[in-house]
């Protein structure tokens, strides 16, 4: 296994939706410091808005700026009047990947993947599917293993609770067992995954806690509605200057203890074998991807 030392990884802890009706948001969005940008043509678009934010979003991804943020596009599902027109814009948009929403099952995605070929999408286009719909979440491991494109799964979980007549609470207990089954699909499938929003901005409490629950979870990350929700979720799902600092003793401790030919060390009376070195290790890239980006903002 390729050590985490050398891995490269996308950040991806704070993921902002931003309607693509609204030119000013779309503008404002070169100067937030989210990881990455969903540029919005579904939930947030009026159908009378609907071409008018495709048109939008195309030229705001050409005249670039967004240097180091990841740039998806949120089409409408294939089956409403706008789906189609949308994919076959954000095929050569030269976005960083498409936002497929409304994915019931593995076939659904990859006539999306199909599509986006025939209508001349490069190789380095990927794919993120929703896990909004009861389907989605029975049939998630196949979802998550459909295609070599899709590399990300984004909850949506507020269209997921309405349709299970979910009552909301703070813990989000009706939504675990589905959670946990998503995370476990994207894991065992080597894609990230991503919560679902936090509607209510006046609750920052509730945000924040979200945001723990979620990385407790395994979530790689956050979407957001509001650029206000960006900085919590980028310490959320970040590395603190504590778990840093663990991580380099776990890591030293182990290559001690390797050096010496042993297969466990000891660190502050606690065993240490080598899936603890290789998180260690991926929480210094975590942290050496952050570092990148905070640079790359410097210069902008």
């Amino acid at each position: 296994m390729e050590s985490h030392a050398s891995e490269v990884i996308r950040l991806r802890r704070s993921v902002l939706y931003m309607p693509g009706s609204n030119k000013r948001a779309l503008d404002k969005a070169r100067t937030l410091p989210a990881d990455a940008l969903i540029m919005d043509l579904e939930d947030s678009v009026s159908p009378e808005a609907k071409n008018a934010a495709r048109e939008n979003v195309i030229a705001a991804i050409k005249a670039g700026g967004y240097d180091h943020r990841e740039l998806v596009i949120r089409m409408n599902a294939l089956h409403t009047p706008w789906g189609k027109e949308d994919l076959i814009a954000a095929a050569t948009a030269a976005a960083d990947a498409v936002l497929v929403p409304k994915i019931d099952d593995a076939a659904e995605l990859n006539k999306v993947v199909d599509l986006l070929e025939i209508n001349g999408a490069p190789k380095q286009l990927k794919v993120w599917a929703m896990a909004e719909t009861p389907r989605a979440i029975i049939n998630i491991n196949s979802i998550a293993r459909a295609d070599a494109r899709l590399s990300a799964l984004v909850m949506g979980t507020s269209d997921l609770a309405k349709t299970l007549r979910i009552r909301a609470d703070s813990d989000r207990s009706g939504l675990r067992a589905a959670l946990s089954s998503c995370v476990l699909a994207a894991r065992a499938y080597g894609i990230d995954i991503l919560d679902g929003v936090h509607t209510d901005l006046a609750d920052s409490a509730g945000f924040s806690k979200s945001c723990d629950q979620a990385r407790m979870l395994g979530f790689d990350g956050k979407t957001l509605i509001h650029p206000s929700q960006i900085e919590v979720a980028n310490k959320a799902f970040g590395v603190s200057a504590e778990q840093l600092a663990h991580a380099a003793e776990v890591i030293a401790a182990w290559d001690a203890a390797a050096a010496q030919g042993l297969g466990i060390a000891i660190l502050d009376g606690q065993m240490i074998e080598k899936l603890h070195a290789d998180e260690a290790r991926r929480a210094l890239a975590l942290n050496a991807a952050i570092i990148r980006n905070q640079r790359t903002s410097q210069e902008e």
